[in-house]
Parts: C-alpha cells; structure tokens; sequence
C-alpha cells in the first residue's frame, strides 16, 4: 500500500442525530476516528466532515470531496464511526463499500461494526445496512408528522421569506424586515404601475438593489440558493414575491413535499392541496393590493414598445363579441389618431364588425366618469354607501331575503328529517315496518337530506357574498380618499377604481358618430353610462 496517500477521516452528523446528544457529535467522531488511526498506524489523516447532512442522500459537500480526491488516486483509506456515519440508504452504502471503493483499491473501515475490507467479509454488513435504511425511514415517518402537524396548527413551516425575519421574542413569529420590506413594497408598486417581472427586475440591477441572496448574505443568514447571481434580479425571483400570499400577512403551508425520505427535491403541491392560515403576522402589503396584483398579473399588462403604459391595457372589452380591445399605435398615427380595436375583428373579420374608439375620446370620457363618482363619495360618503351598497344589491335583495327564508326552512327540515329516521329505525327494529320498508323510506330520507345539505352551502356562500357588498363599497371609498382630482390617466388609478369598461358599435343614425360606454367600477359600486361623440370631442380639439 502507498503510505503517502491519504487516510480520510469521514465524520457526518444530520440534524436527527443531533437529538442522540455527545455520542453522535462532530467532535467525539473525530476523536474516535484520530485514536483509531493512530493505533493501527495510519498515517497522512485528513478529515472530512458534513455537520447537518441527512444520510438517506450523498450529495454532500465533503462526500462530494472525498470521493473527487479518491478517484483523483489520493486516498488509500477511508474509516469513519460506523456503517450509518457513510450513508443510511443501504443500496447505495453496499455499493460504495464493495464496488466503488475496490475499484479504486480503497479500503473501508466501519470501526464500531467491525467492517474491514481488507478481511473477510461481514456476513452482517449488508443486515446493518438494512437497519440503518429502516431507522432513516422511521425518522422520516416521525419528522413527517411533527411537521405535518405543525403546519396544520398555522404554524410557519419555513424561514421567513425575503421581507421578513423571526421575532427576537417568539421564534415562531414573523416581524417585517424594514430594509428588505422596502424593497417588496416597490415591486408590487412597479407592478401595479403597469411593469413586468422583466422590467422590474432590470430596474432593480439597474440601480443596485442587493438580491434576496445578496442581501441574506450580507446579513449572515442562508438563502438556501448557493448558485443565484447575486448581483442580478431574475424574472423568476420577481414573479415568486408578487405570488405570495405571506406578503399580506398570511401563512401558507404545504406548497412543496418531497417523494419520499431519500428524494429530498421539492415537488409542487397543487394550490387546492395548500393551507392557509390568514392574518397571522403583520401585512408588508395590503390586501386590496396583493389582490389588485394578482388581477393584473393574470391579465399580464405589457409596457408598450414606445416606454409608456396604456392605462386601457386588459380592461376594454368589445360589446358584441365580448372580447378585449388592443390599442394600435405606430410611427404613421398621430396620438389624437392612437385607438383601440376589437382583437375578434382583428383575427377574423367575420367574428365581429369593424368598431374602434379613440383613446383620446375615451381618455376624456373616462376622466369624467370618474371625476363624477369621486365628487359624489368626497361629498357624501354615508350617501354613496347607501347608494353604492343599493346598486350592488338591489338585483339581489328579493333573492337574499328568500335566499335567508329557504335556508332557515332547509335547516328545520334537516333537523326534522334526524327525529324521521330515529323513529323509524326503532320502528324497523321492533317490528313495526318491514327491513324492505326500512330500506326504501331510509333511503329517500338520506337523498332528501344530502341534497338540502348541497342546498345549505350554495345558500350561505350566497348570503355572505351579497352581505359583502356593504364592505366592498367601504374598500371603495378608503381607495377613492387616496384621489381628490383626476387629470390624467394612470394604470394604479384605473385598475383600483375600474373592473372594465365595455364599448358598443357606433351609432350614425343622427347624421354624425356616437358611441356607448359602460364603465363598470370595482365592486359594483357604480355603472357609468356614457356617449362619444366624436362631433363635440372635435369641436373641443379644434378650440383648443
């Protein structure tokens, strides 16, 4: 054997272990393994060590090491603890100790199994192996269900997430990281401004942002991703904080598992598998604006290629074929010839007509529309409550009270239908009606019961939903206190005041062009209807 190659020293601790106390830490293994090595006269010693690596896996750092130095023809021996110190997955550990370490005439020693190979081999070995695999399986099994059971009770089952860190008083609590929180708050700005993934993040590296993995770094913590590009913002990085919920000060649990206890990769849950605990630490974002950027990032609002954002971008919808409208703008177009077009009639001509409206008409006409509700609810707010709450609901307040009546009536039944088949069970077991009886009346009476049970549930979602709607026009007017006079058109203004407006055909019946617009405000609170005419709109321009 050549003495000059190295006799590595191999220690690994995981975090399971830690629970078994000294026995099993980093410094009493190293001890042990020094001491074995200097009484049987092993020279050239090297440690390597993995504190806090799971055995069920060997993508680990020093693992990694040892075995690009082995193959490098460095080592001649490797000795550590025991067999479960090199891996608890017992396909793998057999095949490093009786193919991979002989092809490279490496000699293993497992010191507390007696695992030599350079002996006869040890008929227990591939046992031991075995039990090491099913002790990582248990553990896994416990470490499951701790972990389930803590994110069932709206625990957090992660670190804080950039923005965030834990409360020096309760570690289970998140507290808002000012600095990074900053940093959030822009970004759903920029995108309530009309910006992209793409575009924030350039604007972002542009200035000099530090990177969620940059700024973890910075402050000593572990981002968990050891290859980002610290000095540049990703898309990615951009579109995972503007999709998390935990900015609006929730908890969301089980949005990953893994396979299974040796395939540590995290999969993706489906949303409907997720659980979310709401209001459990304090919001970096406001709830109305986490759900107005999920609008429009379902809407995926584009800056146009001149720099500036259409402020109609997602929110103009043609009223024969209920398709939106796209603006067409070039070179060759003046801003007063700029318009929006129906994308049906652009696609195929006989899907809808050749309807389009001037963006500066509308522009005009949208300024008004909103001046006008904005006066009303600065004027009167308890007024345009009342008003706001009545629009909303009044198609709906005769099927609300009925809808409150037929619940309260479903409910007496339920109960009632309970009393039904108590006595008639007791009727079927004391002879009174016939097992063939029993069946048939049990068996309307259990249809009878789920189908009011369907009816229950649709009845109180819509109940809570109408109800809503006073709360709604609350939101409304907390929003509409931001805007005291409207004279320009900016895409945060209209995407929190305006669900969509809705343009019809023109209209030429009158000698000149008219045109209807519907413009229909978040939460129903107002519907405004309006006529372009494109005779006074002209007559304005040219006076001007």
């Amino acid at each position: 054997m050549n003495t000059d190659k190295i006799t590595a020293l191999y220690c690994r601790l995981s975090q399971d272990d830690m629970l078994q106390g000294e026995s099993n830490s980093i410094t009493n293994q190293k001890n042990i393994l020094l001491k074995y090595a200097e009484d049987n006269g092993f020279k050239n010693t090297q440690f390597y060590v993995d504190d806090g690596f799971s055995g069920t896996t060997f993508d680990r750092p020093d693992f990694t090491r040892m075995i690009a130095d082995m193959e490098n023809g460095k080592i001649g021996i490797i000795i550590t603890k025991d067999l479960s110190r090199l891996g608890r997955d017992y396909l793998k550990t057999g095949q490093y100790i009786e193919m991979i370490f002989p092809d490279y005439d490496v000699r293993y020693i497992a010191i507390n199994d007696s695992v030599d190979t350079t002996k006869s081999e040890n008929e227990l070995m591939a046992f031991k192996n075995i039990f090491n695999d099913w002790y990582a399986r248990d553990t896994s099994k416990k470490i499951r269900a701790v972990f389930k059971a803590k994110g069932m009770s709206g625990k957090h089952l992660s670190v804080p997430i950039y923005g965030y860190k834990k409360s020096e008083t309760d570690k289970n609590l998140w507290v808002i990281d000012e600095e990074a929180a900053t940093v959030v708050k822009e970004i759903f700005k920029l995108c309530i401004d009309g910006y992209g993934p793409t575009q924030i993040a350039r604007i972002l590296t542009e200035r000099g942002v530090p990177t969620p993995t940059a700024y973890a770094r910075a402050n000593n913590k572990n981002s968990g991703h050891y290859n980002a590009k610290i000095h540049r913002w990703g898309e990615q990085t951009i579109q995972n904080i503007l999709e998390k919920a935990e900015y609006a000060g929730h908890t969301v649990n089980f949005r990953t598992h893994t396979k299974s206890y040796k395939n540590k990769k995290r999969v993706e849950n489906s949303k409907e598998d997720w659980l979310i605990f709401e209001n459990t630490h304090e919001a970096i974002i406001s709830q109305q604006d986490f759900d107005l950027v999920q609008e429009l990032r379902s809407n995926k609002r584009k800056v146009q290629k001149c720099g500036e954002i259409n402020p109609f971008s997602g929110i103009v919808y043609c009223a024969d074929c209920g398709k939106k409208m796209y603006l067409c703008r070039s070179k060759s177009l003046n801003s007063d010839q700029e318009h929006l077009k129906c994308s049906s009639y652009a696609a195929d001509k006989d899907e809808c007509t050749a309807h389009f409206i001037r963006t500066a008409v509308l522009k005009e006409i949208v300024i008004g529309e909103i001046s006008k509700v904005l006066g009303e609810a600065h004027s009167s707010e308890e007024k345009f409550i009342q008003s706001a709450t009545e629009m909303a609901t009044s198609h709906q307040f005769s099927e609300l009270k009925k809808a409150k009546k037929t619940l309260g009536i479903s409910e007496k039944r339920i109960a009632e239908l309970d009393r039904l088949f108590t006595r008639l069970y007791e009727d079927n077991v004391s002879g009174k009606i016939s097992d063939e009886r029993f069946e048939q009346l049990s068996k309307g009476y259990d249809d009878e019961q789920e189908k009011l049970k369907t009816l229950i549930t649709e009845l109180a979602v819509f109940i809570e939903k109408t109800e809503q709607k006073t709360a709604d026009t609350t939101e409304f007017i907390r929003i509409v206190k931001k805007y005291e006079r409207i004279t320009e058109l900016t895409p945060e203004l209209m995407h929190e005041l305006i669900e969509k407006i809705v343009v019809y055909a023109p209209d030429k019946s009158s000698g000149h062009r008219e045109q209807k617009i519907e413009i229909y405000f978040r939460f129903k609170v107002a519907i405004s209807v309006a006529v372009a005419d494109s005779r006074v709109y002209d007559k304005k321009r040219k006076a001007a």
